[in-house]
């Protein structure tokens, strides 16, 4: 991901290269060290990624436990377009989302058009998880 090991955060953040695409897996882990990816939509603000997801979903909870996690360009469905690399994942403060809301409108305004009206369906209709609070995840590569 070109960070460099010397340096603090600003450094490794400045230093991060672009992640490519449209998903990503996001790799948290278990306690027992069972690592769990998940294809994730993210954006890119000044070298960190952001991930939206529910306060209560596993990787919420895994990363919140432990904040180490593997990062990898991907598919929808998760098959891997690059090398996994490194990072540490943090949850943000519920002002972030209010930052980070507009730049995933900008990245993925056809499928959030098409999307929410289908997940508020099937929440009407009591089909798949009931929506939760949502939260931003700070990735920092490296």
């Amino acid at each position: 991901m070109g960070v460099t090991a010397a340096g603090g955060r600003a450094e490794r953040a400045a230093g991060a290269a672009p992640v490519p695409g449209r998903y990503l897996s996001l790799t948290s882990y278990r306690r027992d060290g069972t690592g769990v990816a998940t294809p994730v939509w993210f954006v890119q603000d000044k070298g960190l990624i952001l991930v939206q997801t529910d306060a209560e979903s596993g990787k919420a909870r895994r990363i919140r436990r432990d904040p180490a996690v593997t990062i990898a360009p991907c598919t929808a469905t998760g098959r891997l377009r690059g090398r996994p690399a490194r990072a540490t994942g943090r949850q943000l403060p519920a002002d972030a989302m209010s930052r980070a809301e507009p730049m995933f409108g900008r990245k993925y305004r056809f499928d959030l058009l098409v999307l929410r009206p289908v997940r508020a369906i099937g929440a009407a209709l009591g089909r798949g998880r009931p929506a939760g609070t949502p939260v931003i995840i700070e990735i920092t590569p490296g």
